[in-house]
């Protein structure tokens, strides 16, 4: 089983649980992943306590992939105390599951090597460029992570050892033939059915409802009849990008601009770079002096590449012979910077050097000089960026002086739209959340309900809505949300009564021609008598889309017939009833290869469920202390 986790924890199971791992780290930051608190913990597992500092970053990651998910809606979402608190119990179920495989890994003596870990390193999408590892990019998401290399790598080997368990469970999960044979013969199973349908339609015209009933139902149900609160709304939009210059920018104006601007075009000095790093987290003294020594070997005509392999704890680059490939000003650590940048010539190496990773020994490997991009090369660029210019100078003029007139004359926006050049724009009468774009934000529905522009009729203020993007709104109508009269939804309450009615005695019939079928006459007389129209599917199958979805579902529950067909009533989702006779059950023959999809198929399936049972397997052998949800810092 052990190498079978092992071969498991390299496959793209576990790449993809990596994946999703760092990627939601990567976005919403993991600060204070190390702190300690001694708060009341949100869960314990077999005595190892889940802390609450975990349990908010856990939550803080998950709000932070809803809110990218739905964007601006989050807000409206997030208001609901009742979704809050299912996020909250899902990221602690989440924290308990993964501290039982945490556990069962260290029972089972799991542990993921150094050559899993750089290899890990360097496949993640997340830290290459153009398809290849780049340490640069590595460093800068690891720093955005709060990690140093270190820690982050025993970080990643904690995930990746957990992984070891999911990959074994599905990915050595597998179904016999036999099985497989069995699931596609009772998938593809056919059963021959007679059926009939009491329709409530057919019984309505037996169906009075008074008008008390109407009226006590408008009386007990009036949240269902409420008229939504609408809005028209008149406003000014005003974005730079759509604005039109008044003069063009010339071929000259292109010309002084990057003489003038010349510096901005040079691309800076770049210099490539290898280090070796002794890691000083543990003993500061000890890494110093061991860098000092490597430093001595060096001087004596040491190979750095050689050194760097065998020496530095930067895993990755030690594996490029410490290669850290181009650098720029900027990019490392000033300390780095300063001596990697101070050397003169390729192949001289620095003195120990510290960072806040630890001591470096830096030798530069190549030189790029600052260069002067053409004219010829930059001047599409250079003309698009005056013209953007010149656009959000206009704009901030225009927002500027519409503002002040629409703030000076608060009864109308025809003079503040005259000033910034734009027509006043007017909606319909909607309700407020189906307003158009760019008035459908957090920012301006607040401005349009607020006291002074719904009630006072006043001008709202200038409202930011994107880059260089604003909107002015006035309230052209507004009809408040109320309960409709009776006499408006009377006659849909008549309706809806006399359906719920009509269901009843359609039920009512069914279950008494049912009684009837149970003291021995047979359907075909019923219908007979009935006049009821008697269907027939000969070869139903489970996917069938001809039938109603409910006696599908319930044709294929039904116990096999014998020397009689099995008869039942169904109550159908639409408020029918309906009578099914089961005459016999076909079971399919399998024969030949399985198609590949659909072995597939069947195999997730049982993946699914064999690891749902893993996991609560997990949670029925550990003892559990699960305090009462407690609120997270939102």
């Amino acid at each position: 089983m052990l190498e079978k986790i092992r071969e498991g924890s390299q496959g793209p199971v576990a790449k993809i649980i990596l994946g999703a791992v760092i990627l939601s780290f990567a976005l919403a930051g993991i600060g204070g992943y190390l702190g300690q608190t001694t708060e009341q913990p949100v869960a314990e597992v077999n005595g190892v306590k889940i802390s609450q500092t975990e349990f908010s970053r856990a939550f803080q990651n998950e709000r932070a992939r809803l809110e990218q998910q739905f964007g601006e809606y989050f807000a409206q979402i997030a208001a609901d105390p009742n979704y809050m608190a299912q996020i909250r119990q899902g990221v602690v179920d989440r924290l308990v599951q993964q501290e039982l495989q945490t556990q069962l890994a260290a029972e089972l003596g799991l542990r993921v090597s150094d050559d899993s870990v750089r290899k890990a390193i360097l496949e993640l999408p997340y830290f290459q460029i153009g398809g290849q590892f780049n340490n640069d990019r590595y460093l800068q998401v690891i720093r955005q992570m709060n990690f140093q290399p270190d820690a982050f790598r025993e970080y990643l080997r904690e995930e990746m050892t957990r992984s070891q368990l999911i990959s074994a469970v599905a990915g050595t999960d597998f179904a016999l033939n036999s099985e497989l044979a069995n699931a596609v013969a009772l998938q593809q199973q056919t059963r021959s059915i007679d059926y009939v349908v009491i329709s409530k339609e057919s019984l309505q015209q037996n169906v009075t409802v008074t008008e008390q009933e109407i009226a006590d139902y408008y009386d007990l149900n009036m949240s269902q009849f409420l008229a939504p609160e609408q809005v028209s709304v008149n406003y000014i939009d005003l974005n730079a990008a759509n604005l039109t210059l008044e003069t063009h920018v010339s071929e000259a104006d292109v010309k002084a601009y990057y003489d003038q601007n010349k510096a901005q075009y040079a691309e800076p000095e770049k210099r490539r770079v290898s280090h070796i790093l002794i890691d000083n987290s543990e003993d500061d003294d000890a890494a110093k002096a061991k860098a000092e020594d490597l430093l001595a070997q060096l001087q004596q005509g040491g190979d750095f590449a050689a050194l760097a392999e065998s020496s530095s704890d930067d895993i990755v680059s030690a594996e490029m012979g410490g290669d850290l490939d181009w650098i720029e000003r900027d990019m490392m650590d000033p300390a780095f910077e300063d001596a990697a940048f101070a050397l003169a010539n390729k192949g001289d190496f620095s003195d120990v050097v510290q960072s806040e990773f630890g001591y470096h020994i830096i030798q530069l490997t190549d030189i790029q000089s600052q260069q002067v991009k053409a004219y010829d090369t930059v001047k599409a660029d250079l003309r698009a960026e005056l013209e953007r210019t010149e656009k959000v100078n206009a704009f901030y003029e225009k927002q500027t002086e519409m503002g002040a007139i629409a703030f000076e004359i608060s009864d109308t926006l025809v003079d503040a739209a005259e000033v910034a050049g734009v027509e006043v724009q007017t909606t319909a009468l909607v309700d407020r959340n189906s307003l158009p774009a760019p008035l459908n934000t957090p920012a301006v529905l607040a401005a349009i309900f607020s006291p002074d522009v719904l009630e006072d009729k006043m001008n709202s203020e200038v409202i930011e809505v994107g880059d260089e993007h604003v909107v002015l709104v006035r309230v052209k109508e507004h009809v408040p949300a109320a309960t409709k009269a009776l006499a408006d939804v009377s006659e849909q309450i008549e309706a809806r009564l006399v359906s719920e009615k009509a269901s009843e005695l359609a039920k009512e019939k069914a279950t008494t021609l049912y009684a009837e079928i149970e003291a021995g006459k047979s359907l075909n007389d019923l219908v007979t008598e009935q006049s009821l129209e008697l269907r027939q599917e000969a070869a139903l199958t489970r996917q069938a889309y001809t039938v109603s979805p409910a006696i599908v579902q319930h044709a294929f529950k039904m116990a096999h017939p014998t020397d009689t067909p099995v008869v039942e009533k169904v109550d159908l989702n639409n408020g029918d009833a309906a009578i099914v006779a089961l005459k016999t059950v076909t079971n399919a023959t399998v024969e030949g290869e399985i198609d590949a999809q659909l072995k597939q198929n069947i195999t997730m399936a049982q993946v699914n469920k064999n690891y749902m049972v893993f996991i609560e397997a997990l949670k029925a052998n550990a003892e559990l202390n699960l305090p009462k949800a407690q609120a997270a810092t939102e």
